[in-house]
């Protein structure tokens, strides 16, 4: 009897990663959630299930890598076979450089770069196994340059995404898809909402990153062939500035 697939989304916010975790589901996949607070995916694990598909919750922190391996190796055991990964933990915030404390900037260090080093790794670890799977990770403007008051953002996202480099040349050979997908500008939720209003109403509908639509993009890129892999992929509105 097959093992069912599983996508793991790793840091599966009220939005992306809520987004990507529900595509997946309706391809089939059983769709294995995790962030540092457990009952908060609840609902989405719910909705996931009413829809007709499986999913389960993790609470995880995804900088500690006794937790990071053991959900690994728990899904492996009891869940299914891991066939795609998804890091989208976040880390965004803006401090000035005087206020910047070295534990802020090794909090936001730890929250992009090492979990990403620490999830990628262990993708890889079970992946390579199959010689098959998909691991992506979500980027953002600060990927490539930065910007006053992200230097901890920016050294995060840039170490993510040299990481995604350095594994996808690695690992590609070997069968394991590595993508990291640059999200530039303001995504759908009820915070930017709140917060970006007057930019909202400015931009209008096609100005602001639709969740489901970054979704789809994380979907096609796990579903491409093996002739044709993309690496990095570019989101962003059309009215986006860059």
């Amino acid at each position: 009897m097959s093992r069912p697939s599983v996508c793991c989304v790793i840091g599966a916010g009220d939005a992306t990663g809520s987004a990507i975790a529900r595509r997946f589901a309706q391809e089939g996949y059983t769709v294995c959630v995790a962030r540092r607070n457990e009952e908060a995916l609840r609902p989405l694990v719910q909705q996931i299930r009413d829809q007709g598909g499986h999913a389960f919750a993790f609470g995880m922190d995804a900088r500690r890598e006794e937790q990071v391996v053991s959900f690994f190796n728990q899904i492996e055991a009891d869940v299914g076979q891991i066939d795609a990964v998804i890091f989208n933990v976040g880390g965004n915030v803006r401090f000035p450089i005087l206020e910047t404390t070295s534990q802020k900037y090794f909090k936001v260090w730890e929250m992009c770069a090492m979990a990403g080093f620490l999830v990628g790794r262990e993708a890889a670890r079970v992946m390579l196994q199959r010689e098959r799977g998909t691991i992506l990770f979500t980027g953002a403007t600060a990927s490539t340059r930065g910007g006053a008051g992200f230097s901890a953002f920016a050294g995060g996202k840039a170490a993510l995404r040299a990481l995604a480099q350095s594994m996808a040349r690695e690992l590609g050979p070997k069968g394991i898809h590595v993508a990291h997908i640059i999200i530039d500008g303001l995504i759908d939720t009820e915070f930017a909402r709140q917060n970006f209003n007057d930019y909202v109403n400015d931009v209008g509908h096609d100005g602001i990153l639709n969740p489901d639509h970054i979704a789809q993009a994380y979907w096609y890129l796990h579903a491409q062939p093996k002739d044709s892999w993309t690496f990095e992929l570019d989101l962003r509105p059309s009215v986006e500035k860059w």
